[in-house]
Order: structure tokens, then C-alpha cells, then sequence
């Protein structure tokens, strides 16, 4: 076999194959194996029937399509290992007419190629590290979350409702002088800033009483789910039948170890508190960093990205969405009912972010054999213990599962090359 590549325009080139008579007359045979079992003709068992017989009756051209895809899945993957270049989408193939029994075959692929970048300024990014500081307001608010969790509600007898509070009442909705379908609730609670009910109702029954009744106006939403109401003006007119108020916990020793078993006192709760979301504002903050340097590098790079790397990175995105809906209970035709949105619509909206994801890859993996960023065979038995100790599977399972080390290699040279942006960056605080 003969291969000759011609790199052309763009990301495209021209991949010519030839493959010798004998390769063609193997295939042939092949596909003659494979046909004859398919066919029922008197005088012969089905799959019996001789080679000459069946091209005297049908001709060997009824053997040619299945003989060509043998011959080009079997040829084209080694021709792109022979001329050194790796496919980003299917191949167009022509010359497919000249295929013949007894000859050689050549045959063109118009093939789209891995971008190369043209690299801009990455060494020297300048990006600020935000601050990861705690202050006392904050380690309380949490405290104050999780005795809030443990709040009893208590009825207040002749007091205004206030934030927070939660106003048992029965309301109905008008449009105009006439009632709306929906629009009618009794003994329901709710909670005062909750936000649950239309945008300006919880605000209005602020100061209201037991007993009261009071006419609440609202402006339903232009997205409002129910189209006859959307956008429209409404009347409710609610009577309030009982207010209750939270009434918290004491913050004690107890609380504090009802809260974290690890700690015994209120000020070892607050330390504990404090320590743990300063280290969740540093990783935080070094996951942007890192975020913005990656950008910033992107954005100074030059590539022309195949629409076939943008799908292929759809295709995965629209993937990774469906195994998240499965955690949550739902699958994706589900959420195309609810969303109101399709297939198509969804991927449309992915196609953006596809993009910029296909940009950055190739731009770091483009950075990484510039500064020759190398991952070691101890690199990659270091990271797989790591794997086996968290999934508490063996060295092997975690390789089989991942289909050897390559995916792993890619992934820690990706790491590495980051790594590089942050070493070289000029960082401020």
C-alpha cells in the first residue's frame, strides 16, 4: 500500500491511498463470504453456493460495496499512521468508481485535520488573585443557617407581620372583576422574602395582622408560565388567619456539637467554621486564577476550529447533561417536555462553550509541545495509586477502566501546562 498526503487550505488536505490488486481480490473474497450466506438459490444450501455460479449469476460488481468498505476501513487507519496525521471529523472518499477485480485500488480522502494554533503571549499573563479572607459576619451567617434548620415557629397573637415571619392565610386572584382559574388558595403558609409567590405579594403583607384583610396588587411576569396571565395585572385579596415567628436555638456547647461531632465548644465550632471556608475561598480562588490565565492564553492564540471538533464536542456535552439528569431523576426527553426546548435547540445553546472548550484544549495541548511538557511513567503510577486508594479499586481495574494510560497521560500534561501559566504569570494580589 502507497499513501501520499498534500496538506491543502485551512485545516484540510488530501490523503491518497493505494492499495495493491491482491488486497482487492482478498476483500473480494471476504464480501463473497459474506453475501453468499444471504442468499437463497435452488440446487444450493444456503451459504453453499460456488464463487463461479455466483458471479455468473449476479456478476462480481454485486460484490464491489461490501468489498470497498472492507478495504477502506482496513486501509484508511493505516494510512493516517503512515502520513503522520490525526482526523478531527469523517473523511470525504472519493475515487470509489475505479475499484475493480484483479487491480489496484487508489482511492482520495479529503480529511480534516487537529488545528495547529498560532501561539500568542503566555508566558507573563497578568491577572489578580482574589482575596480568600473570612471575616467573623460570615462564620456567623453560617451558624445562623444552620440554627435557623432547628427553628421552632412560634404564633405571635397581635403583632405586624415582619421578614421572615410565616402568614398563614387564604387568598383569592382577580384579573380585572373576574376570579382566575389557580388563583385560589386557603390556610397556606408562607414564609415572608422567601420569594415563592409572585415578585411584590410577601412584600405587601408586611405589617399586616391576624384577622386582616388587605388587597394585594401584583404585575404577573412577561415569562409567566401561564400565557393568559402573563404580563397582566392581578388583585389578590388575602386575609391573613395567623402569624408565626421563628424562634431560634440558644447557641450553646451542645448545639455547636450537635452541629460538627468533632468540636466541643461554640469558639472550637467558630474556629473549625472559619478554617474550613477559608480553604474552600483558597481553592476557589486558585481555580480562578487559573481559569482566567487559561483564558487570557486562549484569547492571545490564533486557530481556525472544524465545525466537526465543535459537534464531536457537542455531542460529548449533550452526554455529560443526560448522565446529570439521571442523577437527579430525569432523562433528557423529560427535560426537553419541561425546558420546552429540543434537541437541536439544546445543542445550539452548547455550541458556544463547545467552542471556547475546543479553543482552550488545543491551545494548551499546543502550549505543552512548545515549552516540551513531558509526563513521566512515574507521574502516571503516582496519579492511578491515587485513583485506586479513592475508588478503592487495584492499579488494573482503574487502567481497564479507563482504557489504558492515554486519556491519563493527556490529562496530566494538561495539569502540567497549566501549572507552567501559573509559574510564569505575573500574579498580584
Amino acid at each position: 500500500m502507497s499513501v501520499k498526503w498534500e496538506k491543502q487550505e485551512g485545516n484540510e488536505g488530501l490523503l491518497t491511498v493505494t492499495v495493491e490488486a491482491a488486497e482487492v481480490d482478498k476483500a473480494l473474497d471476504q464480501a463473497f463470504k459474506k453475501v453468499v450466506k444471504q442468499i437463497n438459490v435452488p440446487g444450493f444450501r444456503k451459504g453453499k453456493m460456488p464463487r463461479n455460479v455466483f458471479e455468473k449469476m449476479y456478476g462480481v460488481e454485486a460484490l464491489y460495496q461490501d468489498a470497498l468498505e472492507i478495504v477502506i476501513n482496513s486501509s484508511y487507519p493505516v494510512a493516517l499512521d503512515e502520513a503522520g496525521i490525526e482526523p478531527v471529523d469523517y473523511p470525504e472518499i472519493a475515487g470509489t468508481e475505479n475499484f475493480a477485480k484483479g487491480a489496484d485500488f487508489t482511492y482520495t480522502a479529503t480529511v480534516t485535520v487537529k488545528p495547529e494554533p498560532k501561539l500568542g503571549e503566555y508566558k507573563g499573563l497578568e491577572v489578580t488573585k482574589q482575596s480568600a479572607e473570612v471575616t467573623d459576619e460570615e462564620v456567623q451567617s453560617l451558624i445562623d443557617a444552620q440554627l435557623a434548620k432547628k427553628a421552632e415557629l412560634e404564633i405571635k397573637e397581635d403583632e405586624a407581620i415582619v421578614e421572615g415571619d410565616t402568614a398563614v392565610i387564604d387568598f383569592e386572584g382577580f384579573v380585572g372583576e373576574e376570579a382566575f382559574e389557580g388563583g385560589k388558595g386557603e390556610d397556606y403558609a408562607l414564609e415572608i422574602g422567601s420569594g415563592s409567590f409572585i415578585p411584590g405579594f410577601e412584600e405587601q403583607l408586611v405589617g399586616a395582622k391576624t384577622g386582616e384583610t388587605k388587597d394585594v396588587l401584583v404585575t404577573f411576569p412577561e415569562e409567566y408560565h401561564a400565557a393568559e396571565l402573563a404580563g397582566k395585572e392581578a388583585k389578590f385579596v388575602v386575609t391573613v388567619k395567623e402569624v408565626k415567628t421563628k424562634v431560634l436555638p440558644d447557641l450553646t456547647d451542645e448545639f455547636a456539637k450537635e452541629m460538627d461531632p468533632e468540636v466541643e465548644t461554640v469558639e472550637a465550632l467558630r474556629t473549625k467554621l472559619k478554617e474550613t471556608t477559608l480553604a474552600n475561598k483558597e481553592a476557589d480562588s486558585e481555580a480562578t486564577l487559573r481559569d482566567e490565565l487559561v483564558e487570557k492564553a486562549a484569547a492571545n492564540a490564533e486557530v481556525e476550529i472544524p465545525q466537526g471538533m465543535i459537534n464531536t464536542e457537542v455531542d460529548r456535552m449533550v452526554q455529560e447533561f443526560g448522565q446529570r439528569l439521571q442523577m437527579q431523576g430525569m432523562n433528557l426527553d423529560l427535560y426537553y417536555q419541561f425546558s420546552g426546548q429540543n434537541e437541536e435547540a439544546l445543542r445550539t445553546q452548547m455550541a458556544e462553550e463547545a467552542a471556547n472548550r475546543v479553543r482552550v484544549s488545543l491551545v494548551l495541548e499546543a502550549i505543552g509541545q512548545a515549552e516540551s511538557i513531558e509526563v513521566s511513567e512515574e507521574d502516571i503510577n503516582t496519579e492511578v495509586e491515587k485513583m485506586s486508594a479513592q475508588f478503592g479499586m487495584s492499579n488494573d481495574q482503574i487502567l481497564t477502566a479507563l482504557g489504558g494510560t492515554k486519556i491519563l497521560e493527556n490529562d496530566l500534561r494538561t495539569q502540567k501546562t497549566v501549572e507552567f501559566l501559573v509559574d510564569n504569570a505575573k500574579i498580584s494580589n
